[in-house]
Formats: structure tokens, C-alpha cells, sequence
């Protein structure tokens, strides 16, 4: 048995499904099922039950899977210990939503280094409802997610960021500074799914509802691939943010959505009792 092995099956384990644990390792779904059957065959029992909805880890995957976790963990802090000639530092398991602000992350990473050292920092990309799941399994120690934790954890807001629409190239509305929701009506507009921003998507819907207007909404759920689902919708604009809009659209003219105005909100959330590292983590982060 080899941890690329562990990695394999703990990315499937996580993520519910081989083909998002394959996109997520960036290697072909063929070759990651071989490796799911020849770690079955090794075991010889059978970790995953096939769902509708992608995978369901049968009990021998769930006593593996703390095993292995354990076992990976150990092995990247002997990596670190190499690496740094020192004492191994501890990792940081965090989730990242799709449209983070890459100047703020980039700002928290810098601060992370010099602030908190012995903290390595292990991100896992995943949705807002994704991120949750595995903080409450113990599969994160960090969510960064846009809406406001359950009360069962401790949640802190960290930042807003104004929802604002993408216009396509050449459309009479591209190149105004801003929108009103007025402006909606009659517009066919790709916007997140529900599942991907429950209540922001809940306020904006409401929004054009009370005054009466009617956007030709597309609804789907999208986080690198903005430009190929608006242009198979026949989209004219896109609903995101803008630091979305300019790494995913950046051919369409952003402008920000106002009276009234909608923020995506970016949450720090975590379990009540963890680490010192996952504090000092959070402290830096909140900072």
C-alpha cells in the first residue's frame, strides 16, 4: 500500500465522488478508479457504494479513513521536519470558496508566515455547504464560507464583497458604473445556484419580486467555467463579484449592483474547542 494510495482514497472519501476527487487531483477518472480498485483488492474489501449522487464509503472506508488521515498527516510533517531542519509544524486543514479575494488571501498568507510559523496551511478547495459538512466531520479545521455558520460552531464575518454584474461585450448596458435592480428586468442573467449562496441568492430573487420584474434567471452551479456555462445559456450578464468577474470574465465589463446594493459575505468558521495552532490561525485570519 502506497499514500498515494491514502491520498486517493481519502480525496474520494472526502469529496463524495470520483470524479471531483479526480478534478480535485488533477488526474483522469480512469486512472484514479484503477487505484480505488487496487487498494480494494489490497484490502480486499470494498470502500464505496456507487449513489446517484456519486459515492457512499461503506464501514471498512470509514475505519480506514481516520487511519489514513492519520497516517498522511504524520508523513507531510516528516516532510516539513526535513525541509525545515527543525520542529515539525502543525497543519492547518482549511477550505477556500470559490471567489476569494486573492489580494486578501495573499495579504492573510503573508501575515500567517511571519505571525504564526509553526502552522502549515493545508487548503481544500470546496463549496460554502461542502466546507461545512467536513468541519462538522472533522475533515477541517478552518471554512472560509459565504454564509453564516450554524450556531453549533463558532463563526466570525471577515469581509463583504459587493455582488455586481458582468456584462457581455458589446451589450447596450456594458460600461455603466453601476446597476440598479431595475435594470434586471427583461435581462437573462446566469447566477450562482442556490446551494452556492443560499441567502444572497434568497435576497436579490425577493428584491426583483417585489418590484415586480421578471430577469430571465439561468441558474447553475459554477466556480471556474463562468464563461462556458454564459456562453451556452446565451447569457447577458453574470451575477458574481468583482474579484470573480475579473479572474473568470475578464473581457466583461463589471459593474457593481446597487439600490439596494448585495454583498457576498466571506465567514471564518471552526470548531469550539481546537488546536492552539487552528487559534492562532483564526486570530490571524480575523485579524
Amino acid at each position: 500500500m502506497e499514500l498515494r494510495q491514502l491520498r486517493y482514497f481519502v480525496a474520494i472519501f472526502e469529496h463524495r465522488s470520483v470524479s471531483r476527487a479526480a478534478e480535485h487531483l488533477r488526474i483522469s477518472q480512469p486512472a484514479l478508479t484503477r487505484q480505488l480498485h487496487q487498494l480494494e483488492r489490497q484490502l480486499g474489501t470494498v470502500l464505496f457504494e456507487r449513489v446517484t449522487t456519486g459515492v457512499v464509503p461503506t464501514p471498512g472506508a470509514l475505519a480506514l479513513h481516520e487511519h489514513a488521515t492519520a497516517v498522511l498527516r504524520l508523513a507531510d510533517a516528516s516532510r516539513e521536519v526535513v525541509r525545515s531542519a527543525g520542529p515539525a509544524r502543525e497543519i492547518v486543514r482549511t477550505g477556500l470558496p470559490p471567489g476569494m479575494s486573492t489580494s486578501w488571501l495573499d495579504a492573510k498568507l503573508r501575515a500567517l508566515k511571519d505571525k504564526v510559523p509553526s502552522a502549515a496551511i493545508a487548503f481544500t478547495d470546496a463549496s460554502s455547504i461542502e466546507q461545512l459538512r467536513m468541519l462538522r466531520a472533522g475533515h477541517l479545521d478552518l471554512a472560509l464560507v459565504h454564509q453564516r455558520p450554524p450556531d453549533q460552531v463558532a463563526g466570525r464575518l471577515l469581509y463583504d464583497q459587493p455582488f455586481g454584474l458582468a456584462m457581455r461585450p458589446g451589450h447596450p448596458l456594458a460600461g455603466r458604473t453601476r446597476f440598479g435592480v431595475a435594470d434586471l428586468d427583461e435581462l437573462r442573467v446566469l447566477a450562482h445556484s442556490r446551494d452556492q449562496v443560499t441567502t444572497e441568492h434568497d435576497q436579490i430573487s425577493a428584491a426583483a419580486r417585489a418590484l415586480g420584474l421578471h430577469p430571465d434567471w439561468v441558474f447553475a452551479w459554477f466556480t471556474e467555467n463562468a464563461l462556458a456555462c454564459a456562453t451556452a445559456s446565451e447569457a447577458d450578464a453574470v451575477l458574481l463579484t468583482e474579484p470573480s468577474a475579473k479572474r473568470l470574465l475578464p473581457e466583461w465589463p463589471w459593474a457593481p449592483l446597487t439600490d439596494p446594493g448585495f454583498a457576498l459575505p466571506t465567514w471564518l468558521a471552526r470548531q469550539a474547542q481546537v488546536r492552539t495552532v487552528v487559534t492562532q490561525v483564526a486570530e490571524v485570519l480575523a485579524a
